[in-house]
């Protein structure tokens, strides 16, 4: 239906409560059950679906997949705005391919890189920043070496 794995901004199969727990990220909140099974880490690369997995290279696949999966990570700050940039896509599917997925694992390996205790606090500190503040930009303020971003 629509865009499959993709969810747009007004995505008809949302509903308004849906809406709102996806805005105020309410809707992760179960994942700390992961977290105290041991299952997920507070922070790291994000879980993904199968099919958006693949879209990773061999290498990026690789790492991520023995990395424990995080409620929260990087890729989630810098891609705080993924619906809006897919939405405003004439060709989402192409944005999620070449874009953003390519530009997701440079972020998930850049993390596993610089993996410590003062980047996880910031990461933490970030994420509550964003859903309190969407557009701020204070990411690359705290990590000034991440990968550049060409879009």
């Amino acid at each position: 239906m629509g865009t499959g794995e993709i969810t747009l901004r007004n995505d008809p199969r949302v509903t308004s409560f849906g809406k709102f727990l996806r805005i105020s990220k309410i809707n992760e909140l179960p994942q700390i059950i992961n977290v105290l099974k041991g299952d997920m880490s507070i922070v790291g690369p994000r879980p993904l679906m199968k099919v958006s997995f693949d879209l990773y290279s061999d290498e990026v696949k690789e790492k991520i997949y023995l990395s424990k999966p995080g409620m929260t990570g990087i890729g989630s700050i810098v891609f705080r705005d993924e619906e809006k940039l897919v939405s405003e896509s004439n060709d989402p599917q192409y944005v999620y391919r070449n874009i953003i997925y390519p530009y997701k694992g440079k972020l998930e390996i850049w993390y596993l890189e610089n993996a410590s205790l003062l980047t996880d606090f910031k990461i933490i500190f970030l994420t509550a920043w964003s859903i309190l503040f969407p557009k701020n930009k204070l990411v690359t303020v705290f990590f000034k070496n991440l990968p550049e971003r060409n879009f």
